[in-house]
């Protein structure tokens, strides 16, 4: 109370913790953090309120927190809060979750000494903010004098959500299509092979050591050194784009056609149990990206609930059916469907080329006893002509049977004089049954005119 009451009475020679503006403010925006300076406790730093779309140009250490009052909805799906800091030096960012934490960074112990080694230092970095989180704050520290940092809120769109989103979609229906496919298999053994390149070499290395108890400890350091480097890499890709191209293309070429070639080495997988296998895990992750491209939980659950009703939709609707079918009453099978004569033809001609086809590849597959074949058929040379893909019927044969059984053909004209002859039987019998029931009449085929 004493050190609260000296500090508004005591003159002061200057400001505790001054701060200035590089850039021009509003003047409402000027009035709030002026307030939030001089409402400030004696020994701690001015935590300056963050506003969506507001953006913020200091250049002392501050601390900042944001709080969110709006609930996510549904049309928030693919919405991502990002803070984006940008500075003219290096400087330190350390998020936490609430003002106390803010205070805890400020004492001194271990924890916060390590962890400002450990934390990186940037000059231009982006902190996600969590749609559910209610508070979230940071402390930007500089750590060369003279420098300048701006720090912008936003809400919008994510293309990234949106795209991680389509992945999941894909990887989950079109898995067990993808654990067959040669194409999936060497892309993506080359991209492993160029994101995880020095993971790999400490692999062939190790396979080289005659002693395996310190390979472990490498190993595991070696997937953390290689997510060190894959973050650093995608931090600074445009630079290195630019910069260092000519190294950036080698290390592709080489990883690449190194990643092809083991690929190629071990062949994509042929056991069943391991393309099952292959198949489950591509559709785990496609579910669990499916739930990490969406922000609002809700929607999330909702959308992996109904991707796996859509994938496995026909074991219920087979299992509703055939309980229906056993509950209902039997019914009688319906009249056949009866074919045209061309309808008939077409058929036939499909199912005669199809087992010809098939005959074909017996004779021409290993099993198969050609000279026993040979010894039994009267036309060697016909048959061997057959097999290397002539037709099975020679132009006599098919002549003969065309004025056979074509149009205009002996058998077709024997068919319809025998049944205009059945015609005539049936009509001559019809005429005796009338007469014989009706005597003295006549029968309606029948003109009285023309009998004598």
């Amino acid at each position: 109370t004493f050190i609260f009451l000296t500090w508004g009475v005591i003159p002061r020679q200057g400001p505790r913790a001054p701060w200035r503006a590089v850039a021009p403010v509003e003047a409402g925006r000027s009035r709030c953090l002026a307030s939030c300076l001089r409402c400030r406790m004696p020994g701690r730093e001015p935590v300056i309120p963050l506003q969506e779309g507001r953006p913020l140009s200091l250049a002392t250490s501050h601390h900042f927190c944001y709080t969110n009052t709006r609930r996510p909805q549904w049309h928030d799906v693919w919405t991502r809060i990002q803070i984006h800091i940008n500075s003219s030096g290096m400087i330190r960012v350390i998020q936490v979750d609430s003002e106390e934490e803010l205070r805890e960074l400020e004492k001194f112990n271990v924890g916060n000494f390590l962890l400002s080694f450990l934390k990186e230092k940037l000059n231009d970095t982006r902190l996600d903010v969590d749609l559910y989180s209610s508070k979230t704050c940071l402390k930007v520290e500089l750590l060369e004098t003279g420098t300048t940092y701006h720090v912008l809120l936003s809400r919008c769109f994510d293309p990234m959500l949106f795209l991680v989103f389509f992945l999941g979609l894909v990887l989950f229906f079109c898995g067990d299509v993808l654990s067959r496919s040669q194409l999936f298999f060497y892309s993506t053994g080359i991209t492993f092979g160029l994101l995880a390149s020095l993971l790999i070499l400490i692999y062939v290395v190790a396979k080289v050591m005659p002693r395996r108890s310190p390979v472990y400890f490498l190993l595991v350091g070696g997937w953390s050194f290689s997510l060190y480097l894959l973050q650093l890499v995608f931090k600074n890709l445009r630079e290195i784009c630019s910069s260092y191209w000519q190294y950036l293309l080698g290390y592709l070429l080489v990883a690449g056609a190194v990643s092809f070639g083991a690929c190629y080495r071990l062949g994509p997988p042929r056991d069943r149990r391991t393309v099952a296998l292959l198949s489950w895990g591509l559709q785990l992750l496609g579910l669990l990206l499916l739930y990490g491209g969406i922000q609002v939980r809700p929607v999330g659950l909702a959308a992996v609930l109904g991707a796996l009703c859509a994938k496995n939709l026909e074991y219920p609707l087979s299992w509703a059916r055939a309980a229906c079918r056993a509950q209902g009453p039997a019914r009688p099978p319906g009249a056949p469907r009866l074919l045209t004569a061309e309808q008939y033809r077409a058929q036939g001609e499909a199912e005669t080329r199809r087992a010809l086809e098939e005959l074909r590849r017996h004779c021409r597959s290993a099993g198969f006893s050609a000279w026993a074949t040979v010894s039994r058929i009267r036309a060697p040379k016909r048959f061997a002509d057959f097999v290397g893909g002539a037709p099975h019927l020679t132009p006599n044969e098919v002549s003969v049977h065309e004025r056979e059984y074509g149009l205009g053909s002996v058998f077709l004209e024997e068919q319809l004089f025998e049944d205009e002859d059945d015609d005539e039987e049936e009509e001559d019998e019809e005429e005796e049954e009338f007469s014989r029931r009706h005597p003295g009449s006549f029968p309606l085929s029948c003109n009285p005119m023309d009998t004598d």
